[in-house]
């Protein structure tokens, strides 16, 4: 893996990266993404600047920026055509897809509930999940979750997933074609699963194969349905303080997780995206460190949706008009690419941002994504300028 990474080329940023222990839900700041924040003085700043033009926007922001034919925040003008398809899907396909998707989340709730009833959860680090039940009640909830987590899928319309397993080549070549999952499962189990992320539907793609944890908000838990389901999945919740004088935090957690699952192959896996936010697909973030100051082996996978007329894309757009306009596309796609798991050398475990540079390049060069510089504070500047334009107008 070495020998492969020195045939790399260098990315070149204009600054270096600052990464955090936690990857993703971090509390220090869960604000909505597409509401200007009054009290931040730098948003304030870029929207009662000189506002700039969306072409300058999209250039400086460019791993934020919608290419489909809605625009940006899909709010842009839309020939007759696409509106009528809009119509039609909005009065028969989407209540067939809300109802099937009800369906499906009732139905995983109640095996769920019936796998944990009069069974006590694990706690420990102000942590609660059941992901460490074993037995029958372990079995029915993984095998039942990762069959409905593709049945959901289906429902909104990824009828088919292209899935490639890239084999370990000693020669430094890899061959896309001759991969198998049989292969890559015989590589020494990873501690966690690190990803790119382009949308929300990146968590039901990794329920349907390997059903792994991932750090979520503690409101997560407090919500029906789902609430429940994540504790079977055994999420890390983020807390905000902590009751105990020898909490680790939720980066100790995630790091024990992960060592575990290296170590357990019956210890449910930690998925993580580094990137620590979402893109629009084409671009690769700097990667926080929280995933790699374990040491432990990762798998890295690459996702892609390829689209026509709606990204799947959850970039510059707000939750509620992107599910209704996913839910009335009538057919999404998604490719996975899974690459061998990556053993980091010595170097890189003793230095987690290292390993964390060299998974990150060695993606973007596998995946053909570009090298961004950029992150979650950018991010918010853009949005914030987006809505400042769209207010003017």
């Amino acid at each position: 893996m070495e020998s492969e990474l020195q045939k790399l080329p260098q990315p070149e940023t204009t600054r270096p990266s600052q990464p955090e222990s936690i990857d993703e839900g971090s509390t220090k700041d869960d604000r909505p993404l597409l509401k200007p924040d009054p009290t931040n003085p730098q948003l304030q700043v870029q929207s009662q600047s000189s506002s700039p033009s969306i072409e300058e926007l999209e250039k400086k922001y460019a791993p934020y920026v919608r290419h489909d034919v809605y625009g940006i925040m899909g709010r842009g003008e839309l020939p007759w055509t696409e509106k009528v398809l809009l119509g039609i899907a909005l009065v028969t396909l989407v209540p067939m897809r809300v109802i099937g998707a009800t369906t499906v989340l009732v139905v995983y709730y109640l095996i769920c509930k019936i796998c944990t009833a009069f069974w006590a959860p694990n706690r420990e680090d102000e942590q609660e999940d059941y992901a460490h039940t074993g037995g029958w009640r372990r079995t029915v909830m993984m095998q039942s979750g990762m069959f409905l987590s593709r049945v959901m899928l289906f429902v909104f319309g990824f009828y088919w997933i292209h899935e490639t397993y890239q084999p370990i080549n000693l020669n430094g070549n890899s061959n896309n074609e001759d991969g198998s999952k049989q292969q890559a499962e015989e590589l020494e189990r990873p501690g966690a699963i690190v990803s790119n992320h382009i949308s929300y539907l990146d968590i039901l793609y990794h329920m349907s194969c390997s059903f792994p944890s991932f750090v979520a908000k503690r409101s997560v838990a407090k919500l029906p349905l789902v609430g429940l389901i994540s504790k079977c999945l055994g999420c890390v919740y983020v807390q905000r303080e902590s009751k105990s004088p020898d909490f680790k935090g939720v980066s100790g957690v995630v790091n024990e997780r992960i060592r575990e699952a290296h170590q357990n192959k019956s210890a449910p896996i930690m998925l993580l995206f580094p990137e620590g936010t979402t893109t629009n697909g084409d671009f690769l973030l700097p990667f926080k460190s929280g995933a790699f100051l374990s040491g432990a082996p990762v798998q890295p996978v690459i996702l892609r949706y390829p689209y026509q007329r709606l990204s799947p894309a959850w970039d510059s757009i707000s939750g509620a008009r992107h599910v209704i306009l996913l839910l009335c596309q009538f057919v999404n796609h998604v490719e996975a690419t899974w690459l061998p798991v990556y053993y980091p050398s010595q170097q890189e475990k003793d230095d987690p941002r290292l390993y964390a540079e060299n998974v990150r390049r060695l993606m973007a060069h596998e995946g053909n994504l570009l090298l961004s510089d950029i992150g979650l504070a950018e991010k918010r500047v853009y949005h914030a300028a987006l809505n400042g334009l769209f207010c003017q107008q």
